[in-house]
């Protein structure tokens, strides 16, 4: 068969199931990420029909879809929400990276992955899913609890902590040497620290740069000027991703809002094929050898995530249900979990069991999250406070 007809039917069909899987997701009440994983794993490498075809298309829209991931996470926030609040959970903040972190960096020395695995599994452990939690909020009318600011809080310390960690991890999996390592990793900390300045002080020319009053011309502008930041953040050893989260942080106001709703359905498409993409390359027979990891990990971290919203809540004077909702809330891991094991197995610094670990335990952590957070407490909200309503 002619190769863009065969890429242009396995990529209908991929596209075709995923809407089907997302429908079924919502139903069923639950994040489709799993779904979305699942479906890479039947057609993947080892799976029950292998996509030839659109396997390039798919890494490069993977890639896109990490971006736009990232970029739309930094649009949530601006540069003075970040360090309000970081100031503000900066206590629960290094809690829950400690006692998140070190459960997967443990496994990885357990396992004999060394200094680079458990560098990568403590990342895979540790940040939360922000998409998952904002939408167990939303869904089950949290918005306007005691605990939704502390949960926030600790999402926006999280976030922050991964614009430091990613570079860092980047530099890692180069395998550069010790100096050249701390020259990249000093170049990548430097870039961080300038754009969140620029950010914080000149953002609204970042916003009035992209900003256009034509809905296609502001499509391309964000798109555009996303994709270009990336790459130029790649070529400087900084992750793409990371200057695809920054440049969201500069831009804010009426533009950030405007840019979400327009990118929100481009982003939902590419970052769905990133999760099948993923699942495309793990072989399904290598996760059944680390599923029992994979479950121990889960139980461990999930005590270790309640434990965390559990004391947050409490230093914020909230009351016993909330300390538990605030919890549970937090235990879902998904995309940044992902989008940690994808660089990692990407670079060829780990061995592959690392991805089958990695997409076993989302794939239970991103079921358990919601159902956690479902069943933690009752479901009736409180009359939102201003500033959370303006967020939200």
């Amino acid at each position: 068969m002619d190769p863009l007809a065969l890429t242009l039917i396995e990529l209908g069909a991929v596209v075709f199931c995923l809407g089907l899987l997302a429908r079924l997701a919502g139903r069923v009440g639950m994040s489709p990420i799993p779904l979305y994983l699942l479906g890479g794993l039947a057609f993947g490498a080892g799976g029950i029909v292998k996509l030839e075809g659109m396997k390039e298309f798919a890494h490069v829209s993977g890639e896109i879809g990490v971006i736009l991931l990232l970029l739309m996470l930094g649009l949530e926030y601006t540069a003075a929400e970040l360090f309000t609040g970081l100031r503000r959970s900066w206590q629960a903040g290094i809690l829950d990276l400690v006692l998140n972190f070190l459960p997967g960096a443990a496994l990885a020395y357990l396992l004999g992955w060394g200094g680079v695995g458990a560098m990568v599994m403590g990342g895979v452990t540790y940040i939360s899913s922000s998409g998952i939690a904002a939408k167990v909020i939303t869904d089950l009318g949290r918005i306007g609890n005691r605990e939704t600011p502390v949960v926030l809080s600790i999402l926006v310390f999280e976030d922050l902590a991964m614009a430091v960690y990613l570079p860092v991890l980047t530099t890692i999996l180069a395998g550069v040497s010790f100096l050249g390592g701390l020259t990249s990793v000093g170049i990548a900390l430097a870039v961080v620290s300038v754009v969140l300045m620029v950010a914080l002080r000149h953002g609204h020319h970042v916003s009035k740069a992209v900003h256009s009053e034509n809905s296609e011309v502001f499509l391309l502008n964000v798109l555009g000027a996303a994709l270009l930041v990336a790459g130029v953040a790649s070529a400087m050893q900084v992750s793409a991703a990371v200057g695809a989260f920054l440049l969201g942080i500069a831009i804010s106001g009426a533009t950030a809002h405007n840019a979400t709703r327009i990118l929100e359905p481009l982003r939902d498409l590419f970052a769905a094929i990133f999760f099948v993409a993923f699942g495309l390359n793990t072989d399904p027979s290598s996760i059944p050898p680390v599923l029992g990891w994979a479950l121990v990990l889960a139980v461990i971290t999930a005590a270790t995530k309640m434990a965390t919203g559990i004391w947050a809540a409490k230093q914020a004077g909230i009351a016993r249900p909330g300390r538990f909702r605030a919890g549970a809330t937090l235990i879902a891991r998904g995309e940044f979990s992902i989008v940690i094991a994808g660089l990692a197995v990407a670079s060829g610094a780990v061995p592959g069991e690392l991805a089958a670990l990695a997409t076993a335990y989302v794939l239970v952590m991103a079921v358990l999250g919601p159902l956690a957070a479902r069943f933690a407490g009752p479901l009736r909200a409180m009359q939102p406070p201003a500033e959370v309503a303006a967020k939200a």
